[in-house]
């Protein structure tokens, strides 16, 4: 079974689950191009880097979700707007891969692409929506337009760019897979 990215769920609200994620490392990748592209574009070389591609040559264990996240730089992404208006897609996206909770900065093996960074996400508080179906960006663009008027209806204030977390693998029956949009909130 594949591991899944912890978190704890704090409240539950209409439309979304409060939760607090505890701090974790991620392998990440900025790419240029739509959001379908992205993640396809993005998941070739994360997947060389946990299959082995890595300065100790090491596989790491695949987990979930895969994250993808508007933004050019972390300054754009943090300071992105947290729902794009409809048909609005920006066109650089950071990929991640929520590496297993075993490792630590210090044990994680470096990757040899220079356009994978590893780093370590601070703990989080976040609301998250549940769906299931496709990966298409206007898809994830209707649910995330929605967490954000049930965030706002809930008196929560967002403090960054909504992400889009995919759990499972391409070949399972679309509407079978979980999906979630998470929105980061003020504490």
């Amino acid at each position: 079974m594949t591991e899944q990215q912890p978190y704890q769920v704090l409240t539950q609200h209409p439309g979304f689950e409060l939760r607090r994620y505890p701090a974790h490392l991620v392998a990440e990748v900025r790419v240029q191009g739509a959001f379908e592209q992205a993640g396809n574009e993005a998941f070739r070389p994360l997947a060389g880097y946990i299959g082995g591609a890595n300065r100790s040559r090491r596989s790491i264990a695949m987990t979930a979700p895969v994250v993808q996240e508007p933004g050019g730089s972390e300054k754009i992404a943090m300071t992105a707007p947290v729902v794009q208006e409809e048909g609005d897609q920006p066109d650089c996206w950071l990929v991640r891969f929520v590496l297993p909770a075993e490792l630590t900065a210090a044990t994680a093996p470096e990757p040899e692409d220079p356009r994978i960074t590893v780093r370590e996400v601070p703990e989080l508080l976040a609301a998250a929506a549940r769906f299931s179906g496709r990966w298409s960006a206007r898809r994830f663009d209707e649910q995330a337009r929605a967490l954000g008027r049930a965030v706002t209806a809930a008196g929560l204030s967002p403090t960054g760019a909504v992400r889009y977390a995919r759990f499972d693998p391409p070949w399972k029956p679309w509407f079978l897979r979980r999906n979630e949009v998470v929105l980061p909130v003020a504490q």
